[in-house]
């Protein structure tokens, strides 16, 4: 019997070919896979670190637990999105990256603590954190070799498409 209580945090589960303690480094590697444009500590705890995405996305992440080869955990302090309304629907919640061993590689469970469907960037960003991280990611672990947003004027990898396609129905 399903609980009323039950979370819809988004959740993804991804393998990968590498051991555990490889997909953790990859995972706090966080410009070789989701950003160049990252500026700040993405490696320890209480680091905290700025991702944006031109004028699209903007925000500010502390790392809150790092647990080498199991667990990577961050805290987003503030957020803005330019193609939603509700500024708040990302600030407050909590990214997690969960590693164990599976068949000789790793499996990466990524959970977006607080992103539930109710919220307007839903399909936006549970799309983009699809793209970055069975795609990129997960290249990353697998080959040392991810696809990030490159740095301003770059080309834009292409799960950033629903995102253009949400702002060009909101501008009059």
């Amino acid at each position: 019997m399903m609980q009323a209580t039950q979370k819809q945090d988004f959740t993804t589960t991804f393998s990968v070919d590498r051991n555990p303690q490889e997909a953790f480094e990859a995972i706090t590697n966080v410009r070789g896979w989701w950003s160049q444009e990252v500026e700040g500590v993405t490696d320890q705890v209480g680091g905290e670190f700025d991702h944006h995405y031109k004028d699209v996305h903007r925000c500010r992440i502390r790392v809150t637990e790092l647990v080498p080869g199991r667990k990577v955990a961050w805290l987003v302090l503030d957020n803005f999105f330019n193609f939603i309304e509700d500024q708040a629907e990302w600030k407050g919640t909590e990214v997690v990256f969960e590693i164990s061993e599976k068949d000789g590689g790793a499996e990466v469970r990524f959970t977006h603590v607080g992103l539930v469907p109710q919220y307007e960037c839903y399909d936006v960003c549970t799309n983009a954190w699809n793209g970055y991280l069975g795609g990129s990611l997960r290249n990353l672990i697998n080959t040392g070799q991810g696809q990030p947003n490159p740095k301003e004027g770059g080309n834009a990898p292409a799960h950033q498409d629903a995102a253009t396609v949400l702002r060009a129905r909101r501008t009059p």
